[in-house]
Formats: structure tokens, C-alpha cells, sequence
């Protein structure tokens, strides 16, 4: 197929036509072949019009017996179009003079659109209309839609797919990258025949099957998408297996200290994902493990005892996050569980003062510090380890493809590479975990620790704003502490949020006796780490906060949350702030105060979130809600999405070729190959990391 690379490129040689096809990801004749259609519109039948369903797209012909543009209720086009069973009026609010030309009585026009019942009678409104002639043949196959960008017309695309599948059917068949075995194993239809089907479906074929995406011939491109994304994972997971990394056998004394220094034991989940990532460590080649787990499942603890495996073989662990928060947070945890080991633990940021910032450069670089905790100024150029053996990365989601292969890399000494443990608090679905994390091990913590409260969660309008700051008072009055969260920190005039700074000054002036905070993103990293302090000991019963309270801190004395504008939020986001209350033995509530008009989006939102309290569930629903793309972050990250398979209708499809994927790979390693390159292409490069 590539030596028709430069056919294809004839048929574009306008250099703008050429930008806008690249735009849609099309760069040779294949990337033509293979950009299939959204939709189909069906000119290949005629209905009468007295006849013809209604709320569905149909085809009717017929001559205009009136024309006339009318000017109330407002400007619009109205003609009246007959056929030998009936009337129906066409007609467009928005037009032009050309159109009151070509649409004069006399005219035989033939209609594509929904006929409905309207202001005028029966109508179609905008309908797609062409002038023909008396006889004149239908459309011989169903007409597709495909998907476009500005300035590139359906015409002109479908003139381009046209040409490219002649010089296709005339030169060179796309060929087959399944063997046999596969295709007549899993009863797959012909590629090139599945191919031409989608872009010229024969009239017989039904459209309902075409526009749901069931048809056998959809079910064949599903397959193959589905395919080279299991074949390039598998591919690289056995890469970096082919790599070199330090075994770190272990030795269990300094575990064991840990572990002897907390008042409880480790849950049963707990002890089996350590027992994988033990084993993990102990191999000769690099661990690429992710650790799932909900909110205040005790992810840190275990990657504590993951980092101390790698501290007992003489190694240095960095520990990469988010937000300085959660950096710091996890720094001054793990600072108090391994000082008393003899651990030297460092902290690094891009906002620290000089001084400080040098004397950990130095202590990481000399080996002193056996354990880095920091932002992504970890894996700056300057940042030099004497012999890091394990990196962990805290929500690795929040972090771009480049920026994690940049950490690995601080541990490329020898030809060694850094086993590399990522965590995440987000649950990740299992259709998901199926797909798009096929080349990593997963463990999950599926049991929350003995003693945490359940959560109440209650949905309050901000009209009952009064009620709420009663509660807030009652709730601190009694000895308890309080989060009051609001999404923005200054004042949007197109949002119109009620702001962090408003709000710590309203309530301040409210309750004059409280003692109230205020943290937000912009604070300077001293008076952040200094007011989180003072709540974390209780010289601070409220805490007025943004969204970078959303993970990491545990404050088991905080069993109030009020959370602004929840409307505006994602369902991860909401679901990670409501756990930073239920860490102690209280009864804990979060309130959830949301601003009327609601969307429907926002209305399903709420709704998972008041029923839910299972992270992996309302992960579920939120990717339902959303798709892959944004769930996952891919339009940062730069991870490609499937354009053609949905995860959560083709699961029988994504198994079988999870299957088929194993089997190509040890039997057909050449057919494996040509079928990623034909798929994937560069894009493979993105699945590294």
C-alpha cells in the first residue's frame, strides 16, 4: 500500500487541502482508506409523502406548487411540495437569495430529512434538497458522512476516499495482516470487502445495523483497531522486560521496623498487592506495576514498604507528585515513619528557597538521601541520583508522557533501568484496564482499612447557603474540623463562582470567634505548608480551600465538608474530595451545594455521586459519561484513542483480541508487526511510557 503513497498525494497537491486532511489525522491513501464514515444517509429509497414516517431521516420527491418567503413569525423560506399522495411543506429559516431562484413552483425536488408535524402543517425544516429531473435514478448505495473539519466540504473528502479506493481496487488489494487461522478462529469477514462495504453500503444492507456499528463488517474494523492496540501494548510490555534492572531481594528488617511503629495491621488486600510488588522487585528486569486504589485505601504504606525493598539493597527511591500538597504531604508522612529507621528522606520543589534546594540536590546526588519526595522538578537535568533503583509516581495520570519517561530515565546507570511503581487513587474501569494499561501489571486494594466511617453525602441548593453555615458552626463548636471547598480563587464574571478569597473573608466576619484559614494553588509554598500544619494539629476548626486540598491530606479530626459549585466538577474530582473526611472514627458528612439551573450532565453527575460511594463503580459511570479521551486525560498525555471500537459495547471484541493477540505474537511475530504498522503507525511511540 505505501508505494501508493504518492498517488494519494496527487490527488491532494493543494497544499491547503493537505492541511486540513492532516488535521483529521490523513497523510497517505491508506489513512484515506481507513477514515470511515459517522453516518450514512439513506438516498436510496423514495417514500410518498402522505406515507412517510415521522422523527426519522427519509427521502421524498415532488414538485413545488408555492414559494414564498414569509416574514412572520420570523423571515423563513416556505414552499409547499406535492407528490400523487399529499402535501408537505419545506422550509428554511436560514437562506439565501440563490435558494428563492432555485426553488421557484414547477420545480421537481428531491428531499432528505425528518418530516414532522409543524407551525405550517406537515414540514421538513432544512431538509437536504436537490433539483432532478422526472425519472431520474436513485442513489445505487447509501450515502456516507464522514468526519470533517473546517473548510473541507463532504464532496470534497468523499471525492478524495473515492479515487483512492479505485487506485485500491485497480492496483492493489489491501492485503490481509490476519492469518487465516485468526480470521476463520474469531469468523471475521474480509478486510477489503469490509472496507468497501462501510463506504458504499449496498441498499439491502440495514442502516440501523450500519448506524449502531453491529454490522459484521464494522465488527471486522473493530476487531483489527482493537487488535494492534493489544499487539503494540504486549510488544512493548515485553521491551522493557527485555531490559536490565537491579534486583532487590527482600530482606524484610526494615519492613519489619515499619511495621512494628503503627497501632494496626495491614489489611488482607494490603499484604497481597506488597507480596506482587515484592516479587516484582526481586526479578532482574523493571517492575511497570500500577497500584489502584480508592480513597484512603492505604496506597502510601504499601509503596513505603515497596521503597524500603529497594532501600535495603543500597538503592535510592524517588517518589514523584502532582501538586505540592500532596509532595509535601506524602515528605512529611514518610519523613516520620523512616527517621526513626536512620533514612535520610529529601524534599524537592520548584519553589523552594536556593539554600534548601541545594543542600538536597547534594545529599540526593552523594547518595545521603535514600529517598526523594518531590513535584516534577525531580526529573529536571539538574537532578542527579547516585544509584536510583525504584521510582514511584502518585496519580501518574496527572503526568505527560514525557515527564514519566524523564524520571525513568534518571535511573539509566549501566544499562539499568529503574523498576517504576505508579499509583492512583482514580480507579481505573476494567474495560480500561484492559485496553489502555494492557502492558502494565495492575493491583488494586479492594478493602478499605478497619474503622474508617462511612461518608453521608447530601445534595443542598446554595439558596439554602443559611443552613449550611449553621451546620458548619454546630460542627466546630463541638470540636470538629471543617473544609469548605470552592473551585476558582478570583472572581469570573463568565462563571460567576463564589470565590476561596470571598468566602474565607465572609465566614471570617460571620463567625469572628472561628478559626479559619485559607489555601489556594497561588499561596507561597511556606504559608501553604504553615496553614495546612496548623490544621492538621487543630489550631484551625475551618479550612477554606480550593480544589488542591483534593488528595493526599488526612486530617482525621475533619468530619465536615461543604463543597461550592460541585455542579462545575468532574465526578473523580468530587469523589477525591469527599475522602478527605471519614479518616477518623466520627460520622462524617460532605455537602454538596450546587447552584440551579442544572445541565443534564451536571444533573447525572450529582446523582452518581449521592448514590455512590464505591470508587470503581462511579468510575464506571464517569467513563460512560465521558468516553476514554477525557477520562484518561489522552488529549494531554497524547495517548491515541480508538476511533472505532467503544469499550464498554465491543468488551466481547476487545477479549478476543486480548487472545488473538497472544496467539499472533507467538506464532505470526511478521503479521504482528504489519498489522500495528498498518493501524498505529508513529503513534506506538505514545504507548512507551
Amino acid at each position: 500500500m505505501t508505494k501508493h503513497v504518492s498517488a494519494a498525494a496527487s490527488l491532494t497537491a493543494n497544499k491547503n487541502v493537505q492541511d486540513k486532511l492532516s488535521r483529521l489525522g490523513i497523510n497517505n491513501a491508506l489513512d484515506l482508506i481507513l477514515h470511515l464514515p459517522i453516518r450514512y444517509e439513506d438516498e436510496t429509497h423514495l417514500f410518498p409523502i402522505n406515507d412517510a414516517p415521522l422523527g426519522q431521516q427519509i427521502q421524498v420527491e415532488g414538485v413545488i406548487i408555492h414559494s414564498e418567503v414569509v416574514v412572520r413569525p420570523r423571515r423563513q423560506l416556505v414552499c409547499q411540495v406535492e407528490d400523487n399522495s399529499g402535501v408537505l411543506v419545506m422550509r428554511f429559516l436560514n437562506f439565501y437569495g440563490s435558494q428563492i431562484k432555485s426553488y421557484a413552483v414547477g420545480k421537481r425536488v428531491r428531499l432528505l430529512g425528518e418530516i414532522r408535524d409543524g407551525f405550517f402543517g406537515t414540514e421538513m425544516v432544512h431538509p437536504k434538497c436537490r433539483i432532478v429531473q422526472p425519472g431520474e435514478p436513485l442513489e445505487s448505495a447509501m450515502t456516507p458522512v464522514y468526519p470533517t473539519t473546517a473548510g473541507l466540504t463532504q464532496k470534497v473528502l468523499s471525492k478524495l476516499i473515492g479515487q483512492s479506493l479505485k487506485v485500491l481496487q485497480k492496483e492493489e488489494n489491501l492485503t490481509e495482516t490476519l492469518p487465516d487461522k485468526i480470521i476463520n478462529q474469531y469468523q471475521l469477514d474480509s478486510l477489503e470487502e469490509s472496507v468497501m462495504l462501510l463506504h458504499h453500503p449496498p441498499p439491502d444492507v440495514s442502516i440501523e445495523a450500519l448506524q449502531a456499528r453491529t454490522h459484521p463488517a464494522w465488527q471486522r474494523i473493530k476487531f483489527d483497531e482493537l487488535l494492534a492496540q493489544q499487539l503494540s501494548m504486549r510488544l512493548h510490555y515485553q521491551q522493557r522486560r527485555s531490559h536490565s534492572a537491579p534486583t532487590l531481594i527482600k530482606k524484610r528488617q526494615l519492613s519489619e521496623a515499619l511495621l512494628t511503629q503503627f497501632s494496626f495491621k495491614l489489611t488482607k488486600a494490603q499484604q497481597k498487592v506488597s507480596a506482587e510488588i515484592n516479587h516484582d522487585l526481586s526479578l532482574p528486569h523493571p517492575m511497570q506495576r500500577l497500584l489502584q486504589g480508592d480513597v484512603g485505601s492505604g496506597k502510601t504504606i504499601v509503596a513505603a514498604l515497596a521503597a524500603l525493598q529497594a532501600m535495603e539493597n543500597g538503592y535510592q527511591v524517588a517518589m514523584m507528585a502532582p501538586t505540592e500538597i500532596l509532595a509535601e504531604q506524602h515528605f512529611q508522612k514518610l519523613s516520620a515513619w523512616f527517621e526513626p529507621l536512620s533514612i535520610t528522606v529529601v524534599w524537592l520543589s520548584g519553589k523552594q528557597k536556593k539554600k534548601e534546594r541545594n543542600a538536597a540536590l547534594a545529599a540526593i546526588e552523594s547518595g545521603e538521601a535514600m529517598l526523594a519526595v518531590g513535584t516534577h522538578a525531580l526529573f529536571q537535568a539538574h537532578v542527579l541520583f547516585q544509584q536510583l533503583g525504584l521510582a514511584i509516581i502518585d496519580e501518574q495520570h496527572r503526568f505527560g508522557v514525557h515527564q514519566r519517561l524523564a524520571l525513568r530515565m534518571k535511573g539509566m546507570q549501566s544499562d539499568h533501568v529503574p523498576h517504576q511503581l505508579m499509583m492512583s487513587a482514580t480507579p481505573i474501569p476494567r474495560t480500561l484496564s484492559m485496553s489502555y494499561f494492557a502492558d502494565l501489571d495492575v493491583s488494586i486494594i479492594d478493602e478499605l482499612p478497619p474503622g474508617r466511617t462511612s461518608i453521608v453525602t447530601k445534595l443542598i441548593a446554595d439558596n439554602r447557603r443559611d443552613e449550611i453555615i449553621q451546620r458548619v458552626e454546630q460542627a466546630c463548636q463541638q470540636g470538629k474540623q471543617v473544609y469548605w471547598v470552592c473551585p476558582l480563587i478570583e472572581e469570573s464574571e463568565t462563571l460567576q463562582l463564589q470565590t476561596a478569597i470571598d468566602t474565607y473573608e465572609n465566614i471570617s466576619q460571620t463567625f469572628p470567634d472561628l478559626k479559619v484559614g485559607l489555601v489556594h494553588g497561588r499561596l507561597p509554598t511556606q504559608e501553604k505548608s504553615a496553614m495546612m500544619a496548623q490544621f492538621k494539629q487543630g489550631e484551625i476548626q475551618l479550612l477554606v480551600a480550593t480544589t488542591v486540598i483534593e488528595v493526599g491530606v488526612d486530617v482525621p479530626n475533619a468530619s465536615l465538608m461543604v463543597i461550592e459549585n460541585a455542579e462545575r466538577m468532574g465526578l473523580s474530582q468530587l469523589h477525591q474530595l469527599r475522602g478527605r473526611v471519614g479518616r477518623g472514627t466520627d460520622a462524617s458528612v460532605c455537602v454538596l451545594m450546587y447552584q440551579r439551573p442544572l445541565s443534564e450532565i451536571a444533573r447525572k453527575r450529582l446523582k452518581i455521586i449521592y448514590k455512590h460511594t464505591d470508587g470503581f463503580e462511579i468510575a464506571r459511570q464517569d467513563l460512560h459519561l465521558r468516553g476514554p479521551g477525557e477520562f484518561l486525560g489522552a488529549r494531554q498525555s497524547g495517548m491515541p484513542m480508538l476511533r472505532f471500537a467503544d469499550l464498554e459495547q465491543d468488551i466481547e471484541l476487545l477479549t478476543n483480541a486480548q487472545m488473538a493477540a497472544d496467539e499472533m505474537l507467538q506464532h505470526f511475530p511478521e503479521s504482528a508487526q504489519q498489522h500495528i504498522q498498518r493501524w498505529l503507525g508513529e503513534k506506538t511511540e505514545y504507548l512507551r511510557v
